[in-house]
């Protein structure tokens, strides 16, 4: 009898599992319609699915992978921070104040920031909910911050900017307040914003080396080393990429997830050099970093793009891998200085115009 009840109780958590993943809008939706037909025209979708440039084995051996869980569920030492971390209040009236000839970047934690380019700001990657997670009451959570960007408090935003659809970088709940703004995205990730209430006509997708034009702001999508998905059965039916934005003579990669790929060169010989290269440093593990870089291989991509000046994105918010919260930004800032590569390091929430190095800070230096 007992055994039935369990049984019983087994059946009806998958249902309820499976259910969830089937209904809740958190989830998003699948390309259909003339979406997906344009997804499978598209020379990057091979067999049913999106593939990277080069060959990328993203399946960790069974028996590795039962040691990352037991990892992942006891936690470590320092993966997230014991302080709260500084904050700067977003100064709306220097970023309105900045022009044309120039361009900035305000960083809010993880992939999330603002880039402003010929008058145009675009926001980037924008996740302000508690969670990075597939369910709203469970899943990694944000570090402590003394103060939290929220959409409110943003200045007025012309695009919203995105690079993929994992929950790290793509927020149901954030993007439900953006409902009033232009977004562009990579191939099939439009199917999300749509079940989500945005209307067809404010989403542009592009494919790998696809432009488009925004107020004098080109933006092109480059490939990157990564992949999609937010179901259980979804993965790589949505395209990622980073993106190239530029306008004059000025130029800003924004790198959004990639593991080290032959494509950082490609991009800087096709475009660069570029001012600021925006790269992900953070998430990474031996066993997953075809996917997600190395510190050390963050400076040689920003080398290889011919960036004149790195800022570390990727880290500082979630605890998405094993390693200490502070060892990303430490490490990168070890082989940037043996390679000679700039790195800016702003306090989050700041405003930086040009790149300027002097905003740079330590401010993760003395906190636990």
């Amino acid at each position: 009898m007992i055994l039935l009840w369990l049984l019983g109780v087994i059946v009806l958590l998958v249902a309820a599992f499976l259910t969830y993943f089937a209904l809740a809008p958190r989830i998003g939706g699948n390309p259909t319609g003339e979406r997906l037909l344009r997804i499978q025209a598209s020379p990057n979708f091979r067999e049913g699915k999106f593939r990277n440039v080069v060959e990328t084995n993203m399946d960790i051996p069974p028996g590795k992978m039962a040691g990352v869980m037991w990892q992942v569920l006891k936690g470590g030492e320092d993966r997230e921070p014991k302080d709260t971390l500084p904050t700067v209040e977003l100064d709306r009236t220097a970023w309105e104040a900045v022009p044309d000839s120039s361009f900035a970047v305000a960083w809010f934690g993880h992939s999330s920031l603002l880039i402003k380019m010929g008058g145009t700001t675009f926001l980037a990657d924008p996740v302000f909910g508690e969670r990075a997670s597939t369910f709203s009451f469970a899943g990694p959570k944000r570090f402590n911050y003394r103060q939290h960007m929220r959409v409110d408090l943003l200045p007025p935003v012309d695009v919203v900017l995105l690079s993929h659809d994992h929950y790290d970088h793509l927020d149901h709940e954030t993007i439900l307040q953006l409902k009033d703004k232009r977004f562009i995205t990579p191939l099939g990730v439009g199917a999300h914003l749509e079940r989500w209430g945005i209307p067809a006509s404010a989403i542009t997708e592009k494919d790998w080396w696809e432009s488009v034009e925004v107020g004098g702001v080109k933006l092109t999508l480059a490939p990157s080393r990564h992949f999609s998905g937010r179901g259980l059965n979804n993965r790589a039916s949505t395209l990622w990429g980073s993106w190239v934005v530029e306008a004059g003579n000025r130029k800003v990669y924004f790198g959004a997830d990639s593991g080290y790929s032959p494509t950082f060169r490609e991009v800087g010989q096709r475009f660069g050099p570029f001012n600021l290269a925006l790269l992900e440093c953070g998430a990474y593990n031996e066993l997953w970093r075809s996917i997600h870089m190395m510190p050390e291989e963050v400076a040689q991509a920003a080398a290889e793009l011919q960036a004149r000046v790195l800022m570390p994105i990727h880290w500082g918010k979630f605890n998405l891998a094993m390693h200490p919260w502070k060892e990303p930004v430490e490490r990168l800032t070890a082989k940037a200085n043996e390679l000679g590569m700039p790195l800016l390091t702003p306090s989050i929430g700041a405003v930086v115009v040009d790149a300027d190095l002097s905003r740079s800070e330590r401010w993760w230096a003395g906190l636990e």
